[in-house]
């Protein structure tokens, strides 16, 4: 995928992926004008590899965030599918309902190919990140998890950052081992301007 930001047209066509997708999982008709799907899947942009996340909130509250961190298929197909996982399949919640339909927000994080980094310490590792600015995923022998760089705005030190990384991925805070992996990317973001879909 490209590491500039996306057009406004291409953002504003991504939303509406996204709004799609629940809609029709919901069994709901969009009064957006409807996506035509044969000529849009032709879309050279939307045909590249990509990994997303989509993450879903109401009033400023969490209600679903699912995505990839490879790009494995199309920027169309993962925005569709995690689109649906994150307002049906986040374990987390309840899957969203028709009456909060309207009331979701947005937000789409176009990843960039995480890179490895090669730390012999915690403090090396906490001198890489970047707040605001880096994702981070933690591997240590069936553990893995990730913060988005969105997360920056809630845990905004690099130290407080990776102890809640740690506790996301079933790890104690004061957690190190040789056998530890840590990558890096960056996130393109796509923001419901209207902030509520349309029905």
């Amino acid at each position: 995928m490209p590491s500039t930001e996306f057009s406004h047209e291409q953002q504003k066509l991504m939303i509406e992926i996204v709004q799609d997708s629940i809609a029709s999982k919901l069994e709901l008709q969009s009064k957006n004008e409807p996506i035509d799907y044969d000529s849009i899947s032709k879309l050279s942009w939307l045909n590249k590899s990509a990994a997303t996340f989509v993450t879903l909130s109401i009033n400023g509250e969490l209600r679903g965030c699912i995505g990839t961190l490879e790009a494995r298929r199309s920027l169309l197909k993962d925005l569709q599918s995690n689109a649906v996982n994150a307002a049906f399949y986040d374990s987390r919640f309840e899957p969203v309902s028709v009456s909060e339909y309207e009331a979701l927000c947005i937000h789409i994080s176009v990843l960039t190919a995480p890179v490895e980094l090669s730390v012999l310490n915690e403090k090396e590792l906490l001198g890489y990140l970047r707040p605001g600015i880096d994702g981070l995923i933690i591997e240590e022998r069936g553990h893995r998890a990730t913060f988005l760089p969105q997360v920056w705005q809630q845990l905004s030190t690099p130290l407080s950052f990776l102890q809640r990384l740690k506790l996301k991925a079933g790890l104690p805070i004061d957690y190190w081992s040789e056998y530890m992996r840590f990558y890096t990317y960056q996130a393109i973001d796509v923001f419901d301007h209207d902030r509520h879909i349309r029905n």
